[in-house]
């Protein structure tokens, strides 16, 4: 391979990636679709350009990584014990049900016990890259939702890792468990096994802990975006590594615990929004090398394996979790989300496809298989999920079932508790103009919430107990983090004229909220104003209005005639043209 195939790889596989993209998401399918039909296209088995198609697995494992870390990003400790009384029974549960499916069906197909156990065990855990694209897309990733389908998925890739260090220890031998020798190479793999698992949740939490944050404090008063992004990358990447190479344990679930880490100091939202942008570039190859990986003349040849498995996935998965969901005690429309966005197979089914097929307990075909179910099923994942809410009021049509399954308030379906108090304004920059507009807010009973990107500043101001967040508000990211969709006041206490972006995507995300703008020059108030900013102050206007005031004090000028001035002034500065 040479530098010429990465190149052509890169672009050939993103190219049919946006343009399939975007057809299927102009008919209204999800994207997802058109990336899935972009590797089918660019595969060895269609004509025409031929990616790399081990290169494109490889670029797709990155983009993996970085989206397991993105998710730490966003998903504290504290949110995932919070769904562990229906996150781990739900995923053991709901793997147990995948695994017995595969062997008791498989059993009809002239499979072993052994080979059904492997296959089931394959197809009962979800993608990641999937669910949380389905959650993302729907605006669902931080709802209670959310934090149930993430929580439920750490439990099954845990779960995963298991099962990819005991395949050896039960199969290794000439894929035969025999005598005690095997069960207490099982017991001692299960053993060290969980050691490892601790030992890397100790380290990165205890040891990373304590120094990512310094590290990222070091590079942040440097003040150099390049360096910060590199940290954040190195971070990410280190900790994924070292996980598979130190601990034997996934690199997703190593990126996992990094994101968590870096979550609980005050760069996630500057590692969220400047440092992992290029994770959807990335990502958007997993679903090419997926695609790339499909055979449709093996598929033909084994139609009813691909049917039974599709059936498992779609019908069997969901239902297991559903009913696990309802027993519970949650909503009828969380149990939907949730089977839903679980009904689809990705990555770690591939990689315990690919040791099992090593271990020689998975066929060929049956591998091929788990391809099929995987486009399948991460096709219609989208669809089942923008399907909930009809086929929710649908089901409570039906009297005995709207009986059975309205639950009462106050469980996970309830709306989302604000992070911020429900009267709060949001303050980009902390000079003189944001201090002296965050005091009278407080005084006033107003909460502020100071968006900087002075690492320092946002220390001294949460040890003081001011909401800061270090970050760049221009991201959308970081406005959502500041609560921008129930805030009721921006104030842009910095000038210039690239507020103008960030007032579009306030107005956007929120389009009621009052924006008050400064700049120091009247030529950019008209430019802020059409933006959408209500208020815009400039510090060339308001100078001319203290002198014009302070002159006319000087000349005994009656509080009318100084009004009057003053309001003219006003008129000819501060107005934008469309409104005069």
């Amino acid at each position: 391979m040479n530098h010429l195939d990465l190149i052509l790889t890169l672009t050939g596989g993103l190219a049919a990636a946006l343009t399939l993209g975007l057809l299927t998401r102009k008919i209204g399918l999800s994207p997802i679709v058109g990336y899935l039909l972009a590797g089918i296209l660019v595969s060895p088995n269609t004509p025409g350009f031929v990616a790399h198609k081990d290169l494109a697995k490889e670029m797709a494992e990155i983009g993996v990584i970085l989206l397991m870390f993105g998710v730490g990003l966003h998903f504290h400790f504290k949110e995932l014990l919070a769904v562990k009384r229906i996150a781990i029974p739900g995923a053991l549960v709901q793997s147990a049900t995948a695994t017995g499916l595969a062997i008791v069906i498989l059993h009809f197909f002239g499979w072993t016990w052994q080979e059904g156990a492997v296959f089931g065990m394959a197809i009962a855990v979800a993608s990641t890259v999937v669910l949380t694209r389905v959650l993302v897309d729907n605006n669902h990733l931080h709802t209670p939702v959310g934090h149930i389908a993430i929580g439920w998925l750490v439990v099954e890739d845990l779960f995963t890792v298991f099962v990819l260090v005991l395949l050896p220890a039960v199969f290794g031998n000439a894929g035969e468990a025999t005598g005690a020798a095997a069960s207490g190479g099982l017991a001692w793999a299960m053993l060290w096994t969980t050691v490892k698992i601790c030992a890397l949740v100790a380290f990165t939490f205890i040891v990373g802990g304590w120094a990512i944050p310094r590290l990222l404090h070091y590079i942040a008063r440097t003040g150099s975006r390049e360096l910060f992004t590199l940290a954040v990358l190195v971070i990410a990447l280190g900790i994924a590594v070292g996980a598979a190479k130190l601990f034997g344990v996934s690199m997703e679930l190593g990126a996992f615990l990094a994101g968590m880490v870096v979550a609980r100091s005050e760069f996630s939202t500057r590692a969220a929004t400047d440092a992992l942008p290029m994770k959807d570039a990335f990502a958007v190859l997993f679903f090419v090398s997926v695609g790339m990986l499909f055979d449709f003349k093996a598929m033909l040849e084994a139609p009813g394996l691909v049917l039974v498995t599709v059936g498992i996935v779609i019908v069997g998965k969901p239902l297991a979790a559903i009913l696990i969901t309802l027993l519970l005690r949650y909503p009828l429309r969380t149990a939907l989300y949730v089977g839903a966005v679980l009904a689809q197979i990705g990555e770690f089914s591939f990689i315990v496809g690919t040791l099992g097929r090593n271990l020689g307990v998975v066929s060929e075909g049956a591998f091929n298989a788990l391809v099929a179910t995987a486009i399948v099923s991460i096709t219609l994942t989208p669809l089942f999920y923008r399907s909930v809410v009809p086929l929710e009021r649908w089901l409570l049509r039906v009297p005995f079932l709207k009986k059975l399954l309205v639950r009462s308030k106050g469980n996970a379906e309830d709306a989302i508790t604000d992070k911020h108090a429900q009267h709060h304004a949001i303050i980009v920059g902390y000079g003189p103009v944001g201090q002296t507009v965050a005091r009278l807010l407080r005084d006033n009973d107003i909460v502020p919430v100071v968006l900087e990107m002075n690492v320092d500043t946002v220390q001294k101001l949460k040890a003081e107990g001011t909401h800061a967040i270090y970050g760049d508000a221009t991201h959308p990211e970081t406005l959502k983090q500041a609560g921008i969709d129930q805030a009721r006041v921006l104030v842009l206490s910095a000038s210039g004229l690239e507020g103008k972006d960030l007032i579009r995507e306030a107005r956007e995300l929120n389009p009621d909220i009052q924006i008050l703008a400064r700049t120091a020059y009247l030529r950019e108030a008209h430019a802020l104003a059409h933006a959408g900013a209500n208020s815009v102050f400039s510090g060339e206007g308001e100078v001319a209005l203290s002198i014009t005031e302070y002159i006319l004090e000087k000349l005994n000028a009656t509080r009318e005639q100084i009004d009057r001035e003053s309001e003219r002034i006003r008129k000819e500065f501060f107005t934008p043209p469309s409104a005069s």
